[in-house]
């Protein structure tokens, strides 16, 4: 039985594209001008820590768990934020598939700099 892949490897950022439409941009902006929504800006997501956002309200969970968004920790956190993060507020349940996950991270990494 496939499950897929296990890591980041690069995907298709149009796939992404309509990932995040359709998946994230009801909670959140890429845009560094848009600021936030329910959920923190995207702007400026790789190489930042979690719960850095200015003038967004993470809960403690978020805050302290103090890793770097890169696309291994995001690959991982977008499959069930709940269990990467307990306690977080994002209600989003995660994208199971791997190949879902690398298309969106790809969107994101071109989208967010």
């Amino acid at each position: 039985m496939a499950k897929g892949p296990e890591s980041f490897s690069d995907g298709d950022a149009k796939k992404g594209a309509n990932l995040f439409k359709t998946r994230c941009a009801q909670c959140h902006n890429l845009q560094a001008a848009e600021g936030n929504k329910i959920g923190p800006n995207l702007h400026g997501l790789f190489g930042r820590k979690t719960g850095q956002v200015e003038g967004f309200s993470y809960t403690d969970a978020n805050k302290h768990k103090a890793i770097e968004w890169k696309e291994d920790t995001l690959f991982e956190y977008l499959e069930n934020p709940k269990k990467y993060i307990p306690g977080t507020k994002m209600a989003f349940g995660g994208l199971k598939k791997g190949k879902d996950r690398n298309d969106l991270i790809t969107y994101l990494r071109s989208e967010t700099k």
